[in-house]
């Protein structure tokens, strides 16, 4: 792996927490997430996602943290008024990090750390949801000609979209439900710095996904879309 792509892969992870910190403006919230980050790749590094043979499977760590954190985001009440808190226009921007996302995916591919159904010639069409973010941005925020509907539909659509690369990845790893790619299993994700991908970013994005959904169906005007 070239040392140019670890360090955009860092940037793109950089990247992501100032959107999301941008999102609710919470010192606190962003502080707990890098914390998170560290311990993550601190492990990553000592090789702890890399071990086999034990129950459960480390691949579980990787996920289960960040799914955790949201799923406390969306079902508590203290979750839910973070949520409230968060900035649409923000979390929309965000996702144009599945970019730079799909294209370290295309790197871990051509070193042998990944399938290629895990990337854009196969059957992970993510990044659509990525080149797409910055054109639903200009359209609902700055030329106003797509409203709360339209950027509805669209966050159901890359949710979709990353719901079939997570299930891919999922069945492409080396765990005892592994389906996929036995001949070139998913293991890129368990390396650091890229164990930063399932860990903070993956949750991240559906985070922003699924309060984005949450906020347009509770108000039923287009005046969320500008809430700050």
């Amino acid at each position: 792996m070239p040392n140019s792509i670890t360090i955009f892969f860092v940037f793109t992870t950089i990247v992501t927490l100032f959107w999301f910190y941008q999102s609710s403006k919470s010192k606190k919230v962003i502080i707990v997430v890098f914390v998170w980050m560290i311990i993550a790749g601190v492990l990553g590094f000592l090789g702890f996602y890399r071990t086999q043979n034990v129950t459960p499977p480390r691949f579980v760590f990787l996920l289960a943290p960040g799914l955790l954190f949201v799923i406390f985001s969306l079902l508590t009440k203290r979750g839910k008024r973070f949520s409230d808190k968060q900035n649409v226009k923000y979390l929309t921007l965000l996702h144009t990090i599945r970019i730079p996302v799909e294209i370290v995916l295309y790197y871990l591919f051509l070193v042998g750390y990944i399938p290629d159904l895990m990337t854009f010639e196969g059957y992970n069409y993510d990044i659509v949801s990525g080149l797409s973010a910055p054109i639903i941005y200009y359209a609902v925020y700055v030329k106003k000609w797509m409203g709360r509907k339209g950027l509805l539909i669209w966050n159901f659509v890359c949710l979709g979209l990353l719901i079939n690369i997570l299930t891919i990845a999922v069945l492409s790893a080396q765990t005892p439900i592994q389906q996929l790619a036995f001949d070139q299993p998913n293991i890129g994700v368990t390396y650091f710095p890229f164990v930063w991908l399932p860990t903070i970013i993956v949750p991240i994005v559906l985070y922003s996904h699924l309060v984005s959904i949450r906020l347009l169906l509770k108000f039923s005007n287009d005046n969320i879309l500008y809430h700050e």
